[in-house]
């Protein structure tokens, strides 16, 4: 008989059990990369660590162990989501803000490092002297409650008020004062900026909520507040990540989204003890125009505006005359 070649074995294509984990990270890195995400490599680790329930140095250290199928999947699944434009703190469910970490869902607005300037303006203006007072501190639209928990830990004697007009967003806020050890000290209330969106006249109020909220007419020591303030006719030139899936109502400041500091101005004048401090995040380009609000009432003396690390006037701060 004559000879007959034996034929080669078919081989497998590389499966999601063959991977190991630096392989794993590299194909996540080139999908984002394919899908124009910002800061791919940084995302693909961080979602590689969320699934794995690792740190950096494990990632890293343990590079060529094989990754099991599971993770693959749900890695892949956050991959696919990210790609589509889902922001990546809304994926694994935190981001960090004041060295704390803290809960976000989409009813919030992810905490950005810019705004920790807030705190450090509040800090500096209050006064090492003052840092053990019992402080009335306001902290206007809390979204996921990082202003009130960060002036908490900074101010351990201080009591606050956070408002918001979300419902849905107190909850996050609520919960993360419980994360973090603060909710004796924070009391959260349903608001448009200093104003209940429907106070009950008959309803009973905590001692704090006695103390320190609009139903008391108590003044405040501090009112502090990152407001909406981009403009409505600026919505398409946000980033897909910000415009599609961050609250509106915590983006949008109405028409020019210079509106809600007029708003926020006149409501901190009338709650504000002498010499309180009002201190608000600015939106691009607007520090003039707010300084023009401030200096058009005749009622605010030290106003101030400090530039964030890129040199954008990012926070203003005012003292009630």
């Amino acid at each position: 008989m004559p000879m007959t070649k034996s034929r080669p074995k078919a081989t497998k294509s590389p499966t999601a059990t063959a991977l190991d984990v630096r392989s794993a990270l590299k194909q996540g890195i080139a999908q984002l990369d394919a899908a124009a995400v910002p800061s791919s490599a940084l995302a693909a680790e961080i979602f590689l660590i969320y699934v794995l329930g690792r740190d950096r140095t494990w990632l890293y250290t343990h590079a060529s162990d094989p990754l099991e199928q599971t993770a693959w999947e749900k890695y892949s699944a956050l991959l696919t989501r990210r790609a589509s434009g889902e922001p990546t703190q809304y994926l694994i469910g935190t981001q960090e803000f004041w060295g704390l970490e803290f809960e976000v869902t989409p009813a919030v607005l992810i905490p950005r490092p810019e705004t920790e300037h807030l705190i450090e303006v509040a800090v500096e203006r209050i006064g090492v002297e003052r840092r053990e007072a019992r402080l009335g501190i306001a902290d206007v639209g809390t979204g996921s409650g990082g202003i009130a928990v960060a002036l908490a830990k900074e101010f351990p004697n201080a009591e606050i008020l956070a408002t918001d007009i979300s419902a849905a967003a107190l909850e996050v806020a609520r919960r993360n004062a419980s994360r973090h050890g603060a909710t004796d000290r924070i009391e959260f209330i349903e608001a448009d900026l200093l104003h209940p969106k429907s106070p009950d006249k008959n309803s009973s109020h905590s001692p704090l909520i006695t103390r320190h909220s609009l139903h008391s007419q108590r003044l405040f020591d501090l009112i502090i507040s990152n407001p909406p303030y981009i403009a409505e006719s600026e919505a398409e030139s946000l980033q897909r990540e910000v415009r599609d899936h961050e609250p509106a109502v915590a983006l949008f400041g109405g028409v020019t989204g210079l509106e809600i500091y007029e708003r926020l101005i006149e409501q901190a004048e009338d709650s504000l003890v002498p010499g309180g401090l009002l201190v608000v995040e600015l939106g691009y380009g607007a520090a003039e125009r707010v300084r023009e609000f401030i200096a058009a009432r005749g009622a605010w003396t030290d106003v101030s505006v400090t530039n964030d690390l890129a040199g954008i006037p990012r926070v203003l701060a005012a003292a009630k005359a």
